[in-house]
């Protein structure tokens, strides 16, 4: 029988913290959880998995949910979906379009790009010996890299920046309760960049750039294409969620010493503690899952983190191993909705870890505990002070 004492609160400051010892307790006491607020979650690796790729699991009932926390779409201001909350067939069709236009080939000519930006941003770091390799690394090279790629003006990059921030901290709100101001933020920032790409587009479609929108514009497919508020949300959904990896440093030796094995840590630093910490579906029928019965129209939250953890799954889950094999991570989802940029955050990672180990011998920490952000969806520090 399931324990009373063990339920899903992600509001805890010990979970923002560290929310693995509570993923540990659900998974072994009461895997298929109901909570107090009546949603589901689900914790073991296999159960996760079952969800993000069963369409019995879909994204369509959000619907009313987003509205609550971002205005319906009868207000001229506000955004369709993005295919993050989309079934079939118009998830199918927006993917389609973004997979033209976001091709392996794309990321890989980006390489000289990123190499030079991370420079340019270590560059500035170097004499002082110390740097914050959060506000100075990992949030302006992904910031950087994406308004690259979607033709974002120098001079517009911090706006876009604090707006997706904004945005990002939002999501903790749908379908939970949240702070009115945290609310508020991220109404007016999915406004803000509404507005600002509103204005871009035009631009782009008379006078195309080599730039993502504007291959994102020109994408068509059976004749098919991104409408402009399509193409709005889908430019707000790409800048999200890339921010760089390096928040455990206790494997740098070795990877100093051993630079081939980038990739595998990338992907174990990934697994290990995942930016993305969980994601929901709505089911569309009832289902059976772990012996319990799921009514039709609930909410599920499918813990990533969670799966990324489960001994069932990866041999001693809660030790970082940067040469860990057959590493089958959900860390950037799972089935239809994957995330399409995961291939640019895999190289952004490599290279930007790579170059601090090569360029900042002697790299430690400079406070034994880092502050965590107050988000239990996006998990991030809010700095990593490091000294070299």
């Amino acid at each position: 029988m399931a324990s009373t004492e063990i339920t899903f609160n992600p509001f805890l400051p010990e979970f923002h913290a560290d929310p693995y010892p509570f993923y540990h307790r659900l998974r072994d006491e009461d895997p298929v959880h109901q909570t107090p607020m009546g949603f589901w979650v689900l914790t073991r690796y296999d159960d996760v998995v079952t969800v993000l790729r069963d369409p019995r699991f879909g994204r369509e009932g959000f619907a009313p949910l987003l509205t609550a926390v971002y205005g319906g779409n009868a207000d001229q201001q506000s955004l369709p979906r993005s295919m993050l909350f989309r079934d079939p067939p118009d998830h199918t069709r927006l993917r389609t379009l973004v997979n033209r236009a976001f091709t392996p080939r794309v990321i890989e000519n980006l390489r000289s790009r990123i190499q030079q930006i991370v420079e340019q941003l270590l560059d500035r770091a170097q004499d002082a010996g110390a740097m914050d390799v959060i506000a100075d690394l990992a949030y302006p090279l992904p910031v950087t890299v994406i308004c690259d790629m979607l033709g974002v003006p120098p001079g517009d990059r911090d706006r876009i920046r604090q707006w997706s921030a904004d945005l990002a901290r939002s999501l903790d709100a749908i379908g939970l309760p949240a702070d009115p101001e945290i609310v508020e933020r991220g109404r007016s920032a999915r406004h803000a960049l509404g507005d600002y790409f509103r204005g871009l587009i035009p631009e782009r479609r008379k006078r195309p750039q080599a730039d993502l929108l504007s291959l994102l514009i020109a994408a068509e497919e059976r004749g098919d294409r991104l409408s402009e508020g399509e193409l709005l949300a889908m430019c707000i959904l790409l800048g999200n969620g890339m921010l760089a990896l390096l928040r455990h440093p206790e494997q740098l030796t070795r990877l100093r010493s051993e630079p081939a094995l980038i990739q595998s840590a990338v992907e174990e630093l990934l697994r290990y503690d995942s930016l993305v910490q969980r994601t929901a579906r709505m089911t569309t029928v009832a289902v059976e899952l772990g012996g319990r019965k799921i009514d039709e129209g609930s909410m599920v939250v499918a813990a990533i983190g969670a799966a990324n953890r489960d001994p069932a799954h990866f041999a001693d889950p809660d030790r970082l191993d940067i040469s860990r094999r057959d590493n089958h991570h959900i860390a950037f989802g799972f089935g239809i909705h994957f995330c399409p940029g995961a291939p640019l955050a895999r190289v952004e990672g490599q290279i930007a870890i790579g170059a601090l180990l090569r360029r900042m011998p002697g790299l430690r920490l400079q406070v034994l505990t880092p502050e965590w952000r107050e988000s239990s969806t996006l998990r991030g520090l809010k700095a990593l002070p490091v000294m070299f």
